[in-house]
């Protein structure tokens, strides 16, 4: 395997990094670029555990292969917070407490913030289905629903 330098853009920053192209960007970014945010799941895209968003698409990291975020903003669970500043949906997840163990919210939380960005008045199905493959094993699905949605609301409020 041939290894070359790739220049990614991750969280609003440039970063050069080398590797060979089909490496998993999971890699990368928890390996290289030390985010350890986004999680480690099953490995085969399944489970939403390793979501971010490239080029604004939540996508599994653990099967997107570095050339394809090449060039293109990647954006980690650190990166929806601006400065010391909660994303409204970091915040929403602590008001409701949203979270158990937290192993699953990392993908959750980007798939949910790529949800609102495209849609930013979702209804209650409308979060289900997008959140529909994120297992969470600690049964707080219906915390994480009242949650998006709390975020949603806070959002068009602030807009």
């Amino acid at each position: 395997m041939a290894t070359r330098k790739f220049d990614l853009q991750i969280n609003g920053g440039k970063r050069t990094v080398e590797g060979d192209e089909n490496t998993p960007l999971i890699y990368i970014l928890r390996n290289d670029c030390a985010l350890k945010g986004t999680r480690f799941g099953c490995g085969a895209g399944q489970c939403g555990s390793c979501h971010v968003l490239v080029d604004g698409v939540s996508v599994p990291s653990c099967d997107t292969p570095l050339w394809a975020a090449e060039g293109k903003p990647v954006t980690t669970v650190e990166g929806l917070a601006v400065g010391d500043a909660l994303h409204p949906l970091q915040q929403a997840f602590i008001d409701e407490q949203a979270a158990q163990c937290g192993y699953c919210l990392s993908g959750i939380l980007v798939r949910a913030a790529a949800l609102l960005k495209t849609n930013p008045d979702p209804a209650e199905a409308q979060v289900r289905e997008a959140l529909d493959q994120h297992l969470c094993r600690c049964g707080t699905h219906n915390r994480i629903v009242r949650a998006v949605l709390r975020a949603a609301h806070t959002m068009r409020v602030a807009a």
